[in-house]
C-alpha cells in the first residue's frame, strides 16, 4: 500500500526531529489514531520502504533500527537455545497478538555498562496503546527484577497487567513468580517477539548511549527502587 504525500511528511519530519520522540511503529500507531478511515502501511512496510530507498529517510536517521525476521514460507525459526524461564510466548492467546485490548505489555532492560552491578531500566511497553513505564533499577539482578515488577504490578494495579512478555535474559529468571499477571518469554535470539518495547529502548538509546554508566540518570520510579 503507498503512502499518501501527507502522511510521508508528517513520517519524515517525526523521524528527523532532535531530540526524536517518535520511532516508525509509534508514528504508524499515532496517525492511525489520529486519521482512523486513512489507511496506511503497516510498521514492517515502512522499514521495507526505507531498506528499498523509497523514503527520503536512511537506515542512519534510525540508529536503533530493530533487526527484523522476514517470515518466508517453509523456514521455521531455529532454536538455538532450548531453556525455559516459563510460559512460552507460543502460549499467548490470539487477543494479545493482535492488540485487541489494553492490558499486554513487553518488557526488557535498558542496560548502561553490561555489568550487572549497575544501574538499569526496566521498560515496559503497553502494546495496544504504547504507554511506557520505565523504573530504574540500582543492580539488575534476578531478585532486583522480580522485587521491582511485583512492586510495579502492585502501584498500578494488576487489572492493567493481563500479562508481559519478556526474553530468556538469566536477569528474568524470576519473573515466573510475580504474582497479579502473566509472564511470557519470548524465544531466545528473537528480539523481534518484542518488537513494540524493542521500539521505545531504540529512543531511548539516543539519549542514554551503551557503555554509560547510568548512576547520574533520574527516572520517576515505584519507590522499592530507588
Amino acid at each position: 500500500m503507498p503512502f499518501k504525500r501527507a502522511s510521508q511528511t508528517l513520517l519524515v519530519q517525526a523521524l528527523r526531529e532532535r531530540p526524536r520522540i517518535q520511532s516508525v511503529d509509534s508514528f504508524v500507531h499515532y496517525f492511525s489514531q489520529i486519521h482512523p478511515t486513512s489507511p496506511e502501511p503497516s510498521t514492517p512496510t515502512v522499514y521495507r520502504y526505507i531498506d528499498r530507498g523509497l523514503l527520503p529517510i536512511k537506515n542512519a536517521d534510525l540508529p536503533e533500527k530493530l533487526r527484523r525476521r522476514i517470515k518466508r514460507p517453509g523456514k521455521h525459526h531455529e532454536r538455538l537455545n532450548k531453556k525455559r524461564l516459563g510460559a512460552s510466548i507460543e502460549k499467548r492467546p490470539t487477543s494479545v497478538l493482535k492488540r485487541e485490548h489494553f492490558g499486554d505489555w513487553e518488557g526488557d532492560l535498558a542496560k548502561g555498562r553490561r555489568v550487572s552491578s549497575e544501574p538499569a531500566i526496566l521498560t515496559l511497553t503497553e502494546r495496544y496503546s504504547r504507554y511506557e513505564i520505565m523504573i530504574k533499577l540500582p543492580n539488575y539482578h534476578a531478585q532486583t527484577c522480580y522485587q521491582a515488577l511485583q512492586e510495579t504490578i502492585r502501584l498500578y494495579g494488576s487489572a492493567a497487567f493481563n500479562s508481559i512478555t519478556f526474553d530468556n535474559g538469566a536477569e528474568f529468571a524470576k519473573l515466573n513468580q510475580v504474582k497479579g499477571t502473566q509472564i511470557y518469554y519470548a524465544h531466545p535470539y528473537s528480539p523481534w517477539e518484542r518488537g513494540t518495547n524493542e521500539n521505545h529502548n531504540g529512543l531511548i538509546r539516543e539519549y542514554i548511549p551503551k557503555g554509560k554508566s547510568l548512576h547520574h540518570y533520574e527516572v520517576v520510579s515505584p519507590k522499592c527502587c530507588t
